[in-house]
C-alpha cells in the first residue's frame, strides 16, 4: 500500500543539504473558560491587543476563542518557546480565566449565546464578524468552538532546485500538490498517533440524535472506545455540501478555478437562511462558500496575501509558498497544545509526502480517501482494523501500513539528524513506531483513560488549572514583557489606521463578495 520511495530516499541521502532551511510556523486555538470550566463571557482582553492586527494573538470564531500565532521559524525549539511565551503572557493577563486544554468544548449550555469575535468598526473588521455570523447560521455556533492546532511548513528553494532543477511557481506548486495528494492518502496517521478527542460532552449534541454508536458513562459522557479524533468526524469540522465541489489537487490552475467556482456557486440550502433579516446581515452571501477560508480541508496550499488580495489570487500570482496542516487536535499533555515530538514527526511526514510518487487524483478518489480517515477517526485503535488504497477493494492491516511508512521515515530522520545534529528525529521515529504494536500509547488512548476516570469536564478542569499555575509562574524566555506591551499598543494604533482608511460603504464591500 505504501509507494516505493527507495529511489527518492537514496537521492535525499546523497543531497541532505537540500533540506537545510525548512521553515515552520504554528497556530494554536484555545477557548477562554471560567474556573468551573464554563465558557468565558467576557470580551477579548484589551491587554492582549487588537484581535484584528496583533501579530501573535488574535481570536478565531468567538470572542472567547483565542488563537496564538508564531512567526515563521527555522528552529523548532525557538518556535515552541515563543509559543510558550505567548501562553505565559496570556495566562497572566486573563485573570481568573483559564485556557481550555482540549479540542472539544464542554459545559456549553443549550442555547447559550456565544459572542462572535469582534474586530472594530472598519469594513474589513465588520466583514470578519459577518463571516462568523454566516458560519453560525450555516453550521451552528457550537461546531465553531472546536479548537485545533495548525502547522505551517515550507521547504527551502534549494530543495526544489536540487529535486526539480527549477524554482518557478509551477514546478514548486506541482511539488507541493504531490505532497498534498499523499497527505490525503496517508495523513490518517496523524489522527491515529495524535488524535485526542475520543469523547464528547453530552451538551455538544444539544439533544440531537447521532448515528454514531456512542457508549455513555454514568456521568453522561459520550465516547467511542476506539475513536481517535471526533473533532475530525462529521460531528466536527466537515461540511457535506463541500464534498461535491470537484476541487482536486493536481495542478495550480485547476485548483484555483474550482475554488473560485465554489465561491460563486449558489446554495439552495443557504439561500433559505436569507441574506438579511430586519436590516441585519445574516451571511456574506448565499453561495456554497462565503469566502475561500470556509473550505474545510485537512490541508491547504497557501501563500502570504498582499493587502486586499484573496488567497486564491495570491496562489495564482506566486504559486504555493507553504502548506498548512489542519488535522492536529489540541495536545492535552502540554500547556501549549503541541510539542516537539509532533513537530519533528510532521517534518518527517511532509518530506516523505513530497518525495513519494503521487498519481493524480480524481474528485472521486479524493472522496474515497475519506473512508480511511473516517475509519481511523472513529475506530483507529480497533484490533484488526484495515485500510484501503483509494477506491480499490484491497485492504491492508493498519499496523503493517504504519510500520512500512515508518521504515521510510526512519531514513528521512537519519538524514535530518545528520544535517542538524543530534538524534531527535530518529528518537521520535522509535517512540511513535511503538504505537502501531500498542495503540494504548496513542494520545487518544491516554486521554480517554483520564476521561473515563474524571469525565471530559473533570479532565479539562484539572489540566487547565495545572497549566494556568505553571504558565503564570514561568518567566518569559524570548519575548519580553515590553515586547507584548509594545505590540498591544501598536496593534490598537494599526486598527485605528485601518478604520480611518475606509473609502467605501460596508454595503458596497459586502456586495463585492456576492
Amino acid at each position: 500500500m505504501i509507494p516505493d520511495v527507495s529511489q527518492a530516499l537514496s537521492w535525499l541521502e546523497k543531497n541532505p543539504q537540500a533540506l537545510k532551511g525548512i521553515q515552520r510556523g504554528l497556530e494554536r486555538e484555545t477557548l477562554r473558560v471560567n474556573a468551573d470550566g464554563t465558557l468565558a463571557t467576557t470580551g477579548h482582553p484589551h491587554a492582549l491587543g487588537s484581535a484584528l492586527t496583533h501579530k501573535w494573538i488574535t481570536t478565531d470564531f468567538a470572542e472567547a476563542l483565542l488563537e496564538f500565532i508564531t512567526p515563521v521559524d527555522g528552529d523548532i525549539q525557538h518556535m515552541l518557546t515563543i509559543m510558550r511565551d505567548i501562553h505565559r503572557f496570556t495566562a497572566r493577563e486573563i485573570g481568573d480565566e483559564r485556557m481550555w486544554p482540549l479540542s472539544m468544548p464542554c459545559y456549553i449550555e443549550n442555547g447559550q449565546e456565544i459572542e462572535l469575535a469582534q474586530y472594530g468598526s472598519s469594513n474589513i473588521g465588520r466583514l470578519k464578524t459577518l463571516y462568523r455570523e454566516g458560519l453560525k447560521n450555516r453550521y451552528g455556533a457550537l461546531m465553531q468552538t472546536i479548537s485545533g492546532v495548525h502547522y505551517n511548513f515550507s521547504l527551502p528553494m534549494a530543495f526544489w532546485e536540487a529535486k526539480c532543477g527549477e524554482t518557478d511557481k509551477e514546478s514548486v506548486s506541482d511539488g507541493y500538490f504531490r505532497l498534498i495528494r499523499n497527505y490525503y492518502r496517508f495523513g490518517w496517521v496523524i489522527p491515529y498517533l495524535f488524535g485526542a478527542s475520543p469523547a464528547i460532552c453530552p451538551s455538544f449534541l444539544q439533544g440531537k440524535p447521532s448515528t454514531l454508536p456512542f457508549e455513555k458513562t454514568p456521568g453522561g459522557m459520550y465516547y467511542l472506545p476506539y475513536a481517535t479524533s471526533l473533532r475530525l468526524s462529521d460531528l466536527g469540522y466537515t461540511n457535506k455540501s463541500q464534498s461535491n465541489l470537484g476541487i482536486t489537487f493536481n495542478n495550480l490552475s485547476d485548483y484555483v478555478v474550482a475554488l473560485k467556482r465554489a465561491i460563486k456557486t449558489p446554495s439552495e440550502e443557504y439561500a433559505k437562511i436569507g441574506l438579511k433579516k430586519d436590516g441585519k446581515y445574516l451571511q456574506i452571501n448565499t453561495n456554497i462558500l462565503q469566502i475561500e477560508n470556509e473550505l474545510y480541508a485537512p490541508i491547504r496550499p497557501k501563500r502570504v496575501t498582499r493587502s486586499g488580495e484573496s488567497p486564491s489570487d495570491a496562489l495564482l500570482r506566486g504559486g504555493i509558498e507553504y502548506i498548512e496542516v489542519r488535522s492536529l487536535d489540541i495536545n492535552p499533555f502540554t500547556p501549549i497544545g503541541v510539542d516537539e515530538q509532533q513537530v519533528r514527526f510532521l517534518d518527517l511526514f511532509m518530506v516523505w509526502c513530497v518525495l513519494a510518487d503521487a498519481p493524480e487524483m480524481s474528485s472521486d478518489e479524493l472522496l474515497c480517501t475519506r473512508k480511511n480517515w473516517n475509519r481511523v477517526i472513529l475506530e483507529g485503535r480497533k484490533p484488526g482494523l484495515t485500510l484501503g488504497m483509494g477506491c480499490e477493494a484491497a485492504q491492508f492491516p493498519l499496523p503493517q501500513v504504519g510500520k512500512d511508512l515508518f521504515r521510510d521515515l526512519k531514513r528521512v530522520a537519519q538524514t535530518l539528524d545528520g544535517l542538524y545534529g543530534g538524534n531527535g528525529y530518529e528518537q521520535v521515529c522509535d517512540e511513535l513506531l511503538a504505537c502501531f504494536d500498542n495503540p494504548e500509547l496513542t494520545f487518544s488512548a491516554r486521554i480517554l483513560r483520564s476521561m473515563l476516570d474524571k469525565g471530559i469536564g473533570g479532565t479539562g478542569k484539572a489540566l487547565s488549572e495545572e497549566y494556568r499555575s505553571m504558565l503564570r509562574e514561568e518567566p518569559l524566555e524570548i519575548l519580553r514583557e515590553e515586547d507584548f506591551r509594545k505590540e498591544c499598543d501598536v496593534s490598537w494604533a494599526r486598527q485605528k489606521e485601518v478604520e480611518a482608511s475606509d473609502t467605501e460603504t460596508f454595503e458596497a464591500l459586502v456586495a463585492r463578495h456576492a
